[in-house]
């Protein structure tokens, strides 16, 4: 099984709010995921980002790879992804 570390959209029409989650990479963006890592808010100035850095580090140690936009997500908190 393949997991990616992904974003998965949620909020109303105009008014994002992502999801940082671990999820396979079979499933669909806003359908099944393992493990919901955090979240993103980019409608909020500077854009908040909340994570639960521990089962971060647990999915990139186990595999996992996280899209380019996640990736950027977390060098700005301070954890190296390295995305292929």
């Amino acid at each position: 099984m393949a997991v990616k570390i992904r974003l998965t959209r949620m909020g109303a029409k105009g008014k994002p709010y992502y999801r940082i989650v671990a999820a396979d990479i079979d499933f669909p963006r806003d359908g099944k995921f393992l493990e919901i890592l955090g979240n993103y808010d980019p409608k909020k100035n500077p854009a908040e980002v909340n994570l639960k850095e521990d089962r971060v580090r647990d999915w990139l140690a186990k595999g996992a790879k996280p899209t380019l936009t996640v990736s950027n997500l977390l060098k700005s908190k301070g954890i190296e992804a390295k995305v292929k």
